[in-house]
């Protein structure tokens, strides 16, 4: 019921900038257009209903067959009111979305991470470069259309006495699957 209740009075508060809310299992979400984040999570940490002063994660979602593919979620804590709250930016693989750091410094860290995992460009982030895979990595691992076995091989080649990169070679029966069970054939 309090849920229900914050939740209609956020939506009073900031009328044009949220899209819409959901409560599933008690956990408010707000869906926010990307233009009106900032906006949005200022408001969030700074107003004396909300007090959201924690940024506890930010997160790229990837559904490959909508027409905006990505979902950037960042979870956010109220200490102050025993809270928790879950904005939702829903955008393209080709848009960008505004980068919170100037709101919550923790969210450049985030930022950087779902840039070098699913390939969301932050405008206006500091220093928007790759994390967790190498300088030279092709593609976005964590989206749903990379290929499992990745662009490229990395190994140490004794012959050259350093590593070497070279393309994925796959042979020809790791290409084709039987989904079929194999208990069926027996009866």
């Amino acid at each position: 019921m309090k849920e229900l209740i914050f939740s209609e009075s956020l939506v009073g508060m900031l009328p044009k900038f949220i899209s819409h809310i959901e409560i599933i299992n008690g956990e408010i979400m707000v869906y926010v257009r990307s233009e009106h984040v900032a906006a949005t999570m200022f408001f969030l940490k700074h107003h004396t209903l909300c007090q959201y002063r924690i940024l506890s994660d930010l997160c790229g979602v990837d559904y490959l067959m909508r027409k905006n593919r990505f979902e950037v979620v960042y979870n956010l804590l109220s200490i102050g009111y025993n809270n928790r709250l879950r904005v939702k930016v829903s955008t393209s693989e080709f848009a960008t979305v505004p980068s919170i750091t100037n709101v919550y410094s923790s969210a450049a860290w985030y930022e950087r991470e779902t840039w070098d995992m699913f390939g969301i460009f932050f405008s206006d982030h500091p220093d928007l470069r790759r994390l967790l895979s190498d300088y030279g990595f092709r593609g976005y691992p964590l989206r749903k259309d990379f290929p499992l076995t990745g662009y490229y091989e990395i190994r140490y080649d004794d012959e050259k006495k350093r590593i070497v990169s070279e393309p994925v070679e796959i042979a020809q029966e790791f290409r084709e699957f039987d989904f079929s069970s194999p208990w069926e054939s027996v009866r």
